[in-house]
């Protein structure tokens, strides 16, 4: 079965297909969007050497030709240095602006392409084809496109929406089991910040979707892909509403900036902790009860994602330096922290002016020094 969820912007509105055989018919969705018969495609050596034949296979049925730039894997080939190198390899290829380019790979890849194809001749077209879970239920759709720096995690980046993305859910049977449990920490964010009922099948059904069981796992992207396209539809460009999709990224990111980017701690490993560190800091702050705080962070704990900052890291954090993070947060304004707080399970919203030292009270409280 497919599920097909619009994602309704005005003049750049796009589908995302989701199911199980879609890298089958690759070639035959990708083909009505092609000038001529010739693409480029972006991924990384791991992606390449599973998937990569079968969609070559896929392209070469409608007779399209593909290009292939491979990158090293990692949040790493985020950087300057990789824009770079996409950018100079594109060009090598002559590609014009009614060309386009396929993002092949998780959201790193996603990520890095889409900005590579929002810069290159001032924009070109291109294709998401999300091989993670993380990338099929969040960064695929919407169109945010960055790259990190050693100052912040996406500080460099640009709008600019796929058009078309294909979320084959066959492709994450070869995920190791850490990379799924790392996307459930954005499934499970969707039901957190604005489906109570949502949050309440995960509760039951998360094992099933943890252990890629076909219903459950195209009953999870469908709905959290759906939730995401009716926010981007109302704030393309997060002035409002779209803000509350990055539930737990404020705290994540900084936990990232101090681990490094690297494989010590994974996006949606940093996003579990820093959900279930949003909800403790509501109920102190009285926002919500500690009782949704304490079923959040179990839920969380169930898929085997880390709630507290000692299952981050064995080396306390220093409060200073997450602060210093924070206030770089791209929703930060004037200086002043912003946060995606919680009323109760499935009611977020978005607290500007938080002050600094409530929450480096809060941090020394989570074992930060």
């Amino acid at each position: 079965m497919i599920r097909t969820v619009p994602v309704q912007l005005a003049g750049r509105a796009y589908e995302v297909m989701i199911g199980h055989g879609l890298m089958a018919e690759a070639g035959r969705q990708i083909h009505p969007f092609l000038n001529r018969d010739r693409v480029a495609i972006v991924t990384d050596e791991v992606v390449w050497g599973l998937h990569g034949g079968a969609l070559t296979r896929a392209l070469e049925g409608q007779g399209v030709r593909a290009d292939v730039i491979v990158l090293p894997p990692g949040e790493q080939t985020k950087s300057f240095a990789f824009l770079e190198q996409v950018s100079d390899r594109l060009l090598a290829l002559a590609l014009d602006r009614g060309d386009l380019v396929v993002a092949f790979g998780g959201g790193v890849i996603g990520d890095l392409t889409g900005f590579a194809a929002s810069i290159y001749k001032r924009g070109i077209d291109f294709i998401q084809i999300p091989t993670t879970l993380l990338a099929q239920v969040d960064s695929s759709v919407g169109g945010k496109t960055a790259i990190d720096t050693p100052r912040g995690k996406n500080l460099i980046g640009a709008f600019h929406q796929p058009r078309l993305v294909l979320a084959d859910l066959d492709l994450l049977s070869t995920l190791p089991a850490r990379e799924v449990r790392a996307g459930y920490a954005e499934v499970i964010k969707y039901g957190l910040l604005g489906d109570l009922g949502f949050f309440e099948w995960l509760e039951i059904h998360g094992p099933s979707v943890l252990a890629c069981e076909p219903s459950a796992l195209l009953h999870a992207v469908a709905r959290s892909v759906e939730m995401k396209a009716e926010i981007v539809a109302l704030d393309e460009k997060e002035g409002g509403p779209r803000a509350l999709l990055n539930l737990g990224h404020t705290f994540g990111h900084a936990l990232e900036s101090e681990t490094g980017f690297g494989e010590a701690l994974l996006h949606g490993e940093a996003v579990a902790a820093g959900s279930a560190m949003a909800f403790r800091y509501s109920a102190i702050q009285g926002f919500c009860t500690s009782q949704d705080a304490g079923r959040a962070e179990a839920a969380i704990r169930a898929a085997g994602l880390p709630t507290r900052l000692s299952e981050v890291s064995a080396t306390p954090f220093k409060a200073e330096a997450l602060c210093h993070h924070m206030a770089q947060d791209k929703k930060a304004e004037g200086g002043r922290l912003t946060f995606i707080l919680a009323k109760a399970l499935g009611a977020a919203f978005v607290a500007k002016d938080v002050s600094k030292s409530s929450i480096l009270d809060f941090l020394k409280r989570e074992g930060a020094i």
